[in-house]
């Protein structure tokens, strides 16, 4: 059944942009929703011919823009050569059905082009695994509209039943499918706990950003290695984690998929396996594109975006990436507005040491400095240390090694249990 349905490529297709604004959007900013619209249009590899935005304060249920607009796209869709619709906000299966009536065009909305473009970047079993389930979900209530021979039934005796078995019948075929899914994903993301809980005695980092903020040059840049780096949104789907050492601390820094506006909720529920290594992680490293006028915007997204998953009390530090694309007065700006962000240009490697020092800053945060006598039996005790404390001074008392260090409250816990002492034998201020 699932090859029946037309995939909604929008390859080499000329395109039309719809959207609206309003009280909630203001024009300005539905102007710019357009812009990113294009932009992913062109990540599908469509073009967008034209943008069409109208006024109105709230999208019409039947056809989202009105019968009068409507109009006005079909026109423009013929002179433009334009067989695609795509619009900046989800519709309804009712209104996409109107709509396609009407226009005789293809109608995309954007949570599908953005599944779209997903299931093109998708490369890892795991990937495709999400980026599938998430797809069937979105379909399911909009599966009416793939069945167009039931649109040449007019009605009359019989006409309601087959149409209503056949949809039917496809629907629990999706939901097989979907359950089928599920089971693979829940498998994949007990193998990524097991991979995760191999890797927690190291702090863990990771990179969340809108999509082409460039967290996967920063990767680079800070680990030294290769990662995919693409000007292209999403370029990164599944979680790409590197050794990262800083200072005497082992890390690990993380990087996964980029968010956007409007992110559709099925495909943040079926990455939440890929998601688990922001929800799990120590620090956040929001990084944000600096060159970009819709800062605030970003900001909020992201925020919104993390408070969605139930990513909340977690230390952060915000980085304003690609500073090199910006005017000395600007930065200067954006400094008193941000006073605890860190400024940095990835591709230059422009302000890394400052940031470096803030990550060294967080990660030692919690830390308290201490001194411990250490039996030489208990040898591991100082294993220990050197892979989780900062060694201050260290010296011979007989056979035992007194150690002086900084060391998170919670692994100066795990420390002196595994020595058998459950007080520190001298606090140091």
């Amino acid at each position: 059944m699932f090859e029946e349905i037309e995939h909604s490529k929008i390859a080499e297709e000329r395109a039309l942009l719809v959207g609206i604004y309003g009280p909630e959007t203001p024009r300005v900013l539905a102007k710019e929703h357009l812009d990113e619209l294009a932009m992913l249009a062109r990540t599908a590899g469509g073009l967008a011919v034209d943008k069409v935005l109208q006024n109105r304060m709230h999208p019409d249920p039947s056809t989202y823009v009105g019968s009068g607009k409507l109009r006005e796209l079909k026109t423009m869709s013929s002179e433009e050569q334009a067989s695609t619709l795509i619009f900046d906000d989800d519709l309804s299966p009712t209104q996409i059905r109107n709509i396609e009536k009407e226009t005789k065009c293809k109608v995309l909305d954007r949570s599908g082009l953005i599944l779209d473009i997903f299931a093109s970047r998708a490369q890892t079993a795991a990937a495709k695994t999400q980026v599938e389930l998430a797809q069937l979900q979105y379909l399911r209530p909009r599966l009416t509209r793939f069945w167009t021979h039931l649109s040449r039934q007019q009605g009359g005796i019989g006409t309601r039943g087959p149409g209503e078995t056949q949809i039917e019948m496809d629907r629990r075929m999706i939901d097989k499918r979907i359950a089928t899914l599920k089971d693979k994903l829940d498998k994949i993301d007990q193998q990524r706990q097991t991979q995760r809980k191999g890797r927690s005695d190291k702090v863990r980092i990771s990179l969340v950003g809108y999509t082409n903020a460039g967290k996967s040059t920063l990767m680079n840049t800070l680990t030294e290695t290769e990662v995919l780096v693409e000007n292209r949104l999403f370029a990164t789907l599944d979680s790409t984690v590197r050794q990262y050492e800083i200072d005497n601390h082992d890390a690990l820094l993380s990087d996964t998929v980029g968010f956007i506006r409007k992110l559709p909720h099925d495909l943040i529920e079926s990455f939440k396996s890929t998601l688990d290594e922001v929800r799990e992680c120590d620090i956040l490293l929001h990084v944000v594109d600096v060159s970009s006028h819709l800062i605030e915007d970003y900001i909020e997204v992201v925020e919104d975006t993390l408070a969605d998953m139930d990513v909340d009390g977690k230390k952060s530090l915000l980085v304003f990436n690609k500073i090199d694309l910006l005017e000395p007065n600007r930065i200067t700006e954006l400094k008193r507005a941000y006073p605890d962000a860190v400024f940095v240009s990835a591709e230059r490697s422009i302000g890394l040491g400052e940031l470096e020092q803030h990550i060294q800053d967080l990660i030692e945060e919690d830390y308290v400095t201490t001194t411990e006598q250490i039996p030489a039996a208990k040898y591991e005790g100082v294993a220990f240390l050197h892979r989780k404390a900062k060694i201050l001074e260290k010296e011979y008392v007989g056979s035992d090694i007194k150690v002086t260090f900084s060391i998170d409250k919670t692994d100066l816990k795990r420390l002196q249990s595994m020595i058998g002492n459950n007080e520190s034998a001298e606090s140091v201020v």
